[in-house]
């Protein structure tokens, strides 16, 4: 995996997940998603597992489909948090 993705064994709502092989086979090759969690589901599994309910994220960053998938939480990755970019409300020298 990239080093810009941060192994995340305990997703929350709002990550951004990748998706792959390592969190199962389904996902494997270019079936490989990129997912905004919206809900993780407490209730009991298998060990190692966790249902996601979520939104697939397209190639233009748009919520295209949502999901609820079975994972291995060891192959979760997250992206990095995008931080907000404010314009600076600081005048430039010589503007008014």
């Amino acid at each position: 995996m990239s080093s810009r993705l941060l192994a995340t064994p305990e997703p929350k709502p709002g990550d951004v997940l990748i998706i792959g092989r390592e969190a199962s086979v389904q996902f494997a090759d270019d079936r490989a998603i990129r997912l905004r969690v919206i809900a993780v589901d407490r209730k009991w599994t298998y060990d190692g597992w966790i249902w996601l309910t979520g939104y697939v994220i397209d190639r233009h960053g748009n919520a295209a489909e949502r999901r609820e998938i079975f994972v291995q939480r060891h192959g979760l990755y997250r992206l990095p948090r995008r931080t907000e970019t404010r314009p600076s409300t600081k005048l430039i020298k010589g503007e008014k």
